[in-house]
């Protein structure tokens, strides 16, 4: 027997989990379909999602005023849907954006300082001294400037936004099924969605939210221009006795004209296994995946041990002071559109829409990218005149 509904969202991540929770406060019968996190990465034969983590960097100031618009309407709800669901994922410890000074070839803070004044963000640029005299934790090239943007900044807990959004979209009458979906296909006026464990859901119109496994050809009807690469993360552990001394650290983004010296940082968090680690990401070089059993098999592995040792080499560069009890690194996988913005369009003719593409700037603007999601299959259409982009799919 099948389930029927009005929407089904295949994918349970921060995209998916909002556009359900979208969805179903606009009163329609709605299902979210996707597992949960594997216990053992090393042995899971499924699928896995890039939300697998405690600390993504948000903040409002963007070069792009697209993204910085998908970045602001997610952050002004990030207190409601606590709120509602009870679930805390939103850390407001600001965000600092460090780059060469303006007036040097690579103009990158300078477009940060327009960015900052069109949106009318309160981040004053600050030189190397007042930066080493602000933020003793960090040590910068000579000729360093940064803006920092103190509020409506910081961090979220990416695992714990998809509970809150799973949380609000339940509450709001949506059916949660935990499972893998196994194939999405047109039939007739529906649309009908298969999973592992047997079960069988049908909807006029659904969403793949899939992230990089949006690449599954069981999944969409055509392939998309989706180009998914391997990143790897590096956890230094912080001593508890330590973590005092890092209060009022905010997040950090380290802009260079070469992919090499770029990097992004996070404060201590907390973990699972009850330690503290600082994090960074910023791989040396990219490594596309190629098709979906690959983004599986990256997952499963430990990660990438040069890029490991390139980010513990950063990492002693910026923060030379830091003595790590330990580090690790992890698999994590990041998705490009051929555009840039996220790909929120119908995946041919008006039943299947894919959202999808985070571009590495998704994770703070999720809930706006499964708002627009939402409006697209509830309206056939993204009815909001203050976007002037183009978010439609590209195909291989």
């Amino acid at each position: 027997m099948s389930e029927r509904f009005d929407f089904i969202v295949v994918g349970k991540g921060m995209m998916g989990a909002a556009a359900a929770r979208h969805l179903a406060l606009s009163g329609a019968s709605v299902a979210l379909v996707g597992p949960d996190e594997p216990k053992d990465w090393a042995n899971h034969s499924g699928v896995f999602s890039s939300h697998y983590d405690n600390a993504r960097i948000t903040r409002t100031i963007d070069n792009d005023p697209v993204w910085a618009r998908l970045a602001r309407r997610s952050i002004e709800r990030y207190e409601g849907i606590e709120r509602e669901s009870g679930v805390l994922f939103y850390h407001e410890v600001g965000c600092l954006i460090a780059g060469p000074q303006p007036g040097a070839a690579y103009d990158y803070i300078e477009q940060v300082e327009k960015a900052r004044d069109a949106l009318g963000v309160v981040a004053p640029l600050l030189d190397a001294d007042k930066l080493s005299q602000r933020f003793p934790w960090f040590r910068f090239p000579e000729g360093t400037a940064g803006v920092h943007e103190r509020r409506g900044a910081g961090y979220v807990n990416p695992r714990a936004l998809v509970a809150a959004q799973v949380i609000c979209a339940e509450r709001a009458g949506a059916r949660i099924v935990r499972d893998e979906v196994r194939s999405v296909s047109e039939d007739s006026d529906r649309v009908v969605v298969t999973t592992l464990e047997g079960g069988r859901l049908e909807a006029a119109r659904v969403i793949v939210a899939a992230g990089g496994f949006s690449l599954s050809a069981t999944l969409l009807p055509r392939p998309i221009d989706l180009s998914v690469k391997a990143r790897t993360v590096l956890f230094a552990e912080v001593a508890d006795r330590d973590l005092q001394s890092f209060e009022g650290m905010p997040s950090l983004i380290g802009a260079a004209p070469k992919q090499e010296r770029s990097y992004y940082l996070l404060p201590p968090v907390g973990y699972a296994d009850g330690k503290h680690y600082i994090k960074i990401g910023g791989d040396p070089t990219d490594r596309v995946l190629d098709g979906e059993p690959a983004v599986r098999q990256w997952f499963r592995g430990a990660g990438g041990a040069a890029a490991a040792e390139h980010l513990r080499g950063l990492l002693a560069e910026v923060m030379p002071g830091l003595e790590p009890v330990s580090t690790h690194f992890s698999p994590c996988v990041t998705s490009f559109t051929r555009h840039g913005l996220p790909y929120i369009g119908f995946a041919g003719g008006e039943r299947i829409a894919v959202v999808t593409g985070g571009n590495g700037q998704a994770a703070k603007s999720s809930d706006e990218i499964g708002r627009l999601g939402a409006s697209l299959v509830i309206n056939g259409r993204i009815d909001d005149p203050a976007y002037d982009a183009d978010f439609s799919v590209a195909f291989r």
